[in-house]
């Protein structure tokens, strides 16, 4: 699959350094870790609405569900962005999602971690470049900052009775100045 789509892997692709790979194998709340280390953790919401889902997250929820509600947002630790975050919910799933639509500047993960019912799949991962309708998003909300030309990211189909949630999260070059904590 092009480099522009993601090539997603069931692991982390060999480019990766070695300070972002813990962040992106934590299989515990992202949003947790970054709360953790004590630096101010804001969720900031850059858009929430219907819209096409990419051709590569149409395949991995299902070839049926073209359109869907799509959520971005910057989860900034200590003041700087360091993780953009891509949630994209099939509307025929939006039922069994009923705090999505609500969340607003409120983290993702407090509802995928504090809800029993959700069930988490296994990550993917990629390291996407700047062709990347993500990255090209990415660049976009942040014209000041330098985003670097090649990003790793990682994804995780997540189900809620029957209903599917993918969430891509992006990790930005900020991160890896954050110290990464024990698994919890």
């Amino acid at each position: 699959m092009p480099t522009a789509r993601g090539r997603w892997r069931p692991h982390v692709h060999p480019a990766c350094p070695k300070a972002l790979h813990g962040w992106l194998t934590l299989e515990s709340s992202l949003t947790a870790q970054l709360r953790a280390h004590g630096s101010p953790f804001r969720v900031q919401r850059l858009k929430q609405r219907n819209e096409p889902c990419l051709a590569d997250e149409a395949a991995a929820i299902g070839q049926h569900h073209r359109f869907a509600r799509v959520r971005e947002v910057l989860l900034h630790c200590g003041g700087k962005p360091v993780v953009f975050a891509h949630t994209v919910v099939p509307l025929a799933s939006m039922a069994d999602w009923p705090t999505f639509g609500a969340l607003g500047e409120r983290s993702l993960g407090e509802l995928l971690f504090g809800d029993r019912q959700v069930a988490r799949g296994r990550s993917q991962f990629a390291r996407l470049d700047g062709r990347h309708p993500l990255v090209r998003r990415l660049r976009a909300a942040l014209p000041a900052e330098r985003i670097e030309s090649r990003l790793h990211a990682r994804r995780r189909l997540f189900q809620r009775k029957n209903g599917l949630m993918l969430v891509t999260e992006v990790f930005l070059p900020g991160i890896i100045n954050l110290q990464k904590l024990t698994e919890q």
